[in-house]
């Protein structure tokens, strides 16, 4: 397996290593020791979640604000561009992101350390998407940021977004208070 950091504090592309053949492939998705001893988590994943969508459906930018989620995400089955925003108040990149196309033939991932906005763009007809995550979902603690936050730049590939109703409504990431962001460990 490749590791290769990002600008961002935590946020790293893997490229694990895929063995095939004329039947197929296989690859190992997660290995925890593997992942612990490369340094790329240092907590357990304690829920997974799959997500199915549709060429041009945009989700995002999420997190949670007492419960941060530290995120491995893949795809299973298409493309998407994976974005993620760090909001860790005080983090030297506050503000900055970084974004990676994964799909289903590289198998790359990304691994976004709590404290991360973060959201997709599906590209191909289908996406399946998964994210392994370090704490469970807390609906009453979901927070988000604006897809398209003018502050923050980024150069979604899609036009016209599919969005859900809530992913419409968040704010811009220069209107939330302290209290509105993620809350992190010392």
């Amino acid at each position: 397996m490749k590791v290769t950091p990002t600008p961002i504090r935590g946020l790293c592309l893997i490229e694990p290593r895929v063995f095939g053949d004329e039947r197929g492939f296989f690859l190992e998705i997660f290995q925890a020791q593997r992942y612990l001893d490369a340094g790329v988590v240092d907590r357990p994943f304690v829920q997974d979640n799959l997500s199915r969508s549709h060429r041009g459906v945009l989700r995002g930018l999420h997190f949670q604000i007492r419960h941060p989620q530290g995120k491995l995400v893949y795809v299973t089955r298409g493309r998407v561009w994976d974005a993620a925003v760090d909001v860790r108040p005080g983090s030297p990149t506050f503000g900055q992101w970084f974004a990676a196309e994964l799909d289903d033939r590289d198998h790359r991932q990304m691994y976004l350390p709590p404290g991360l906005a973060h959201g997709f763009a599906v590209l191909s007809d289908t996406a399946e998407f998964i994210y392994k995550c370090t704490d469970y979902y807390h609906p009453e603690d979901e927070g988000g940021v604006a897809w398209d936050d003018p502050d923050i730049g980024l150069p979604w590939p899609v036009t016209a977004p599919l969005l859900a109703e809530k992913d419409r409504k968040f704010p811009r990431l220069k209107n939330l208070g302290p209290d509105r962001l993620p809350h992190l460990e010392s």
